[in-house]
């Protein structure tokens, strides 16, 4: 009889029969409370630079790993990180655990969970069209060719194929052209990565927090 698990863990990040990705979540944030607790502990004793800088490297990049799988995830799954995110920006900050974390995050510019999520994806997007690697990712990526000249054709655009589930929706051939699709033209067109990410980081902290 050979016994049939529900969940496996493959380089870190932990995957569930039905993609909620929820003990991921689960897992990831008992990893990072833990550093966040003893970070609270040494706050008074660094600068904000240095707490910011610790924070980075302790949690976000914990948050960050692997985050492209998570897009369009379960609500519940994005809010259990987007808890952690909020807590360590109180602790950097050191405001009160009711502070509202929407400034705090500001402040550190720091782009919320599901935004730092389409920034991993479209960055990626971006490396896989110009270096054409790797190549079970960029045969998923088919350039939208119109058949006549159009007013909306500003600029390189992927087709979106057609996906009738929840589930469809989430994979790659479909989420990245789907994001990237939907950047203006103008970071669209960009000839580097480093330009690229700053310009797209500068549109989704904008579109975050409803700035200008």
């Amino acid at each position: 009889i050979v016994p049939v698990s529900t969940e496996l863990k493959s380089l870190g990040v932990i995957i569930d029969s039905h993609l909620r990705f929820d003990r991921h979540a689960t897992a990831k944030t008992q990893a990072c409370n833990y550093h966040i607790r003893a970070l609270r502990h040494i706050r008074r004793m660094m600068s904000a630079e240095t707490a910011a800088t610790i924070g980075c490297s302790l949690v976000l990049s914990r948050l960050d790993y692997c985050n492209a799988l998570l897009h369009r995830a379960p609500s519940a799954t994005i809010h259990k990180l987007q808890r952690v995110q909020n807590t360590l920006a109180r602790v950097i900050t050191q405001s009160s655990g009711r502070a509202s974390a929407e400034p705090l995050l500001q402040s550190l510019h720091w782009l919320p969970i599901k935004q730092r999520i389409q920034f991993k994806l479209a960055a990626l997007v971006f490396k896989i069209h110009s270096t054409s690697t790797p190549s079970y990712l960029n045969n998923l990526l088919h350039q939208y060719i119109p058949s006549r000249e159009l007013r909306s054709c500003d600029g390189l655009r992927f087709v979106v194929p057609r996906a009738h589930t929840e589930l469809g929706k989430r994979a790659f051939a479909v989420a990245a052209p789907s994001i990237w699709n939907s950047l203006p033209a103008d970071i669209r067109a960009r000839d580097s990565l480093q330009t690229f990410r700053r310009h797209l980081k500068t549109y989704l902290f904008s579109q975050s927090y409803g700035l200008p």
